[in-house]
């Protein structure tokens, strides 16, 4: 989830009426002041945890937490970069608290590959192996060393969806629930037909908006969706996402990408030079060049756009009785080719971009013991269907979105099995130390090739160049500190 993506956070929990956040209190003020109870165990969370810390500490005592042990949350900061950086000081210095930390499912894996992180496969195996084998892979993944360690628990999954009109679409003529649209995904050749088409029947003034701003969540969101649909990345198979950096393909460049990249093209100009012949065209603003999460979500709450690509809080918001209730309807991101069809593995069918958090257990703990008790707490049923009840926290476990409690929560209770499918057709952000400048460059082409200012092969190629060289220079970065940690005798 992208710093950008803390408002998202912030607007699912105040639509499921957990109340807005408030501005987190100085969290080195809080750990200085850290209760010396052996039995309380500090936790660094997110804001809308902490505002409910009793009702937390409440359910996870009814989930098993024995009563003798206590919690204290202290709210980390709202930007996940900044959040990521402040856990890296606190690690690196192998401070005794926080004992836990939620941690953002885009940026865990550089901490397990750090080496900062308790390998909970080998001190919680029994945990370890209970997630692996009842939680969503994808998302477990995000939190697994590539020894196939678990080093996180996972908290919640989010990911994209597509949002639509179900009203307008049945005006025009089409049946979304015959056709099985909440887990039978479109094409884009069919998904862009029907949005021309039921953008002309009802007058409305905007058919398909979406994230197409130069910034973090192009690179990791939008534009993985639109490429990974098309059975295309940016670094070949499915199995290259985490590395190795500098010795892995890059694949930026190659058709399924380029082909995706005029896809979003064709939808923002219809007669641009380099449309594609096999969707319909002219049903995105070029006012998607600049929208973010929220500025790209008002048109659509307004009811002026007829499809709309948003993560879970936006389902939450506009399928609210005072919204659009049962007339909004969620599926699935459309695919342009098959999984088999696919040019690299792992790619192709529907494609979702995945966000959410785990929480780890910090490997200097101050009370491992009461931490870990809290960590199995948090793997129970019960304590997962408060959160999803709660603050609209997905459950990590698939079962969960068969029950009947889940099923009779407002609003998200009925998009369940739409949820399901996009989470476990998910592909995670390929983070690494070399991630960063990497999806600067990825936002910056995709955004100009949307634009027409760069032909998208053109800009493809460039980005290849660029990629290829952050790799190598983070690379040689790598070797290099590996070089004096040996020389150091560190680890």
């Amino acid at each position: 989830m992208s710093e950008e993506q803390s408002v998202s956070r912030r607007r699912f929990v105040k639509a499921v009426g957990a109340g807005s956040a408030v501005a987190a209190s100085s969290v080195s003020g809080c750990i200085a002041r850290a209760q010396s109870d052996p039995n309380t165990v500090q936790i660094a969370a997110n804001t809308d945890l902490k505002n409910i810390s009793g009702q937390v500490e409440k359910q996870l005592k009814r989930a098993g937490m024995p009563d003798e042990i206590s919690i204290e949350i202290i709210a980390g900061t709202a930007s996940t970069g900044a959040r990521q950086q402040q856990y890296n000081r606190w690690l690196s210095a192998n401070l005794e608290q926080p004992s836990l930390l939620m941690m953002d499912s885009g940026w865990t894996i550089p901490f397990i590959v750090r080496d900062q992180l308790a390998n909970l496969s080998e001190v919680m195996p029994d945990i370890a192996e209970m997630v692996k084998s009842n939680y969503f892979q994808t998302f477990t993944q995000t939190a697994t060393s590539e020894q196939g360690n678990l080093h996180a628990v996972p908290l919640f999954p989010t990911t994209g969806n597509m949002l639509y009109r179900k009203d307008l679409v049945k005006e025009a003529g089409y049946s979304p629930e015959k056709e099985g649209w909440a887990t039978n995904p479109l094409t884009w050749k069919k998904f862009s037909k029907v949005t021309k088409d039921t953008k002309k029947q009802t007058d409305t003034r905007l058919g398909f908006t979406f994230q197409g701003k130069s910034y973090a969540g192009l690179s990791c969101c939008d534009f993985r969706e639109f490429t990974g649909t098309w059975g295309g990345s940016y670094f070949g198979p499915k199995k290259n996402l985490f590395g190795p950096v500098g010795r892995r393909p890059v694949t930026v460049d190659s058709k399924p990408v380029v082909d995706a990249t005029r896809m979003v093209r064709t939808f923002i100009e219809a007669d641009a030079d380099n449309a594609l012949k096999s969707v319909t065209g002219g049903i995105s603003p070029r006012t998607v060049l600049q929208w973010e999460e929220e500025s790209s979500r008002k048109p659509f709450a307004a009811g002026n756009a007829v499809m709309h690509r948003n993560w879970p809080y936006a389902i939450a918001i506009s399928g609210a009785e005072d919204a659009f209730g049962k007339d909004l309807g969620v599926m699935p991101i459309p695919y342009a080719v098959k999984p088999e069809e696919a040019k690299f593995d792992g790619y192709g069918g529907s494609v979702s971009s995945l966000g959410g958090w785990h929480m780890a257990l910090n490997p200097s703990a101050k009370q491992p013991e009461a931490a870990k008790e809290v960590l199995r707490a948090m793997t129970k049923e019960k304590f997962q269907l408060f959160l999803f009840e709660t603050l609209g926290y997905l459950p990590p476990r698939r079962s969960l979105f068969e029950s009947q409690r889940a099923k009779q929560v407002p609003v998200m209770g009925r998009y369940l099995e739409t949820l399901k499918y996009t989470i476990a057709h998910s592909i995670p952000r390929p983070v690494t130390v070399a991630w960063p400048p990497e999806s600067s460059k990825i936002a910056q082409q995709a955004n100009a090739s949307f634009s027409g200012l760069k032909a998208p092969q053109r800009a493809m190629n460039q980005l290849a160049r660029q990629i290829e060289e952050i790799e190598q220079a983070s690379k040689r970065e790598e070797q290099s500190q590996n070089s004096g940690r040996i020389a150091t005798g560190g680890r």
